[in-house]
């Protein structure tokens, strides 16, 4: 290969690229997101300055389907947004995620920063109730329930929208070839071309269990504000630096 082919390159390996270019589409992406308040001490612990938590102390576990998505195929993941602001712009801290697909792990650490971890996370409807499951290293380290479509907010689709339109806070960090930082940022992306094709909210619930390797449980359930479940399509583009830790 000469410089030209290798700058060409979309990801590594050469060979067979793990993802190509953003940017990603995802059609009928479901999600499940259970609101609870934490801890502020371990929320402030989690959220990387110049970040400011919410004062609500409110923290956002999600799962997420994704059925169809483009150079990424079909997989789910689940994890942790805290919101916060940046400079006074409200947005979500995207803290942890877990999911069972190797190219969109490879390409949400790689291209943005996503803290994305190999698991088997899992959301289904079983029987009345939205379950969304976590195991970890053959453990089970998180299950959420919701109450199925109990109200539909469909004809008022402007606050699930607003909630996709929301920044959303990275924190990208990955080694030069000694092993010490090289590229350490606060990355920011808005999702694109959103479509709303459902949304509903209901009574949820939440469980998380202490793990070494998947701390969810380090952020704890203190009070459950409620749950949201919406299905939209959208694109996933890249992202720009919001602060550069190696030059401030």
């Amino acid at each position: 290969m000469n410089r030209d082919q290798i700058l060409r390159l979309s990801s590594m390996p050469a060979a067979s690229p793990s993802y190509p270019l953003p940017p990603f589409r995802f059609v009928n992406r479901e999600f499940m997101i259970v609101i609870y308040e934490s801890d502020p001490e371990a929320i402030r612990a989690a959220v990387p300055e110049p970040l400011v938590p919410d004062p609500s102390n409110q923290v956002f576990y999600e799962w997420i389907r994704m059925p169809d998505s483009s150079g990424f195929g079909d997989y789910t993941e689940t994890g942790i947004a805290i919101p916060c602001s940046y400079e006074g712009t409200p947005c979500n801290f995207v803290s942890q995620m877990y999911l069972d697909d190797d190219p969109p792990i490879a390409a949400g650490r790689e291209i943005w920063g996503f803290p994305k971890k190999y698991a088997n996370p899992k959301l289904e409807v079983v029987k009345d109730t939205l379950t969304g499951t976590l195991d970890y290293a053959g453990q089970r380290v998180a299950m959420g329930t919701m109450a199925y479509k109990h109200e539909n907010l469909s004809r008022h689709p402007s606050k699930t929208m607003a909630s996709l339109r929301k920044l959303q806070c990275l924190l990208k960090v990955i080694p030069d070839v000694d092993g010490r930082p090289k590229i350490a940022q606060l990355v920011g992306l808005h999702l694109t071309e959103i479509t709303v094709k459902g949304s509903w909210s209901g009574p949820a619930r939440l469980h998380l269990v202490p793990h070494v390797n998947a701390p969810v449980a380090d952020l704890p359930v203190r009070k459950i504000v409620g749950g949201r479940h919406f299905v939209a399509d959208l694109t996933l583009p890249g992202g720009h630096v919001l602060l550069d830790y190696m030059k401030s």
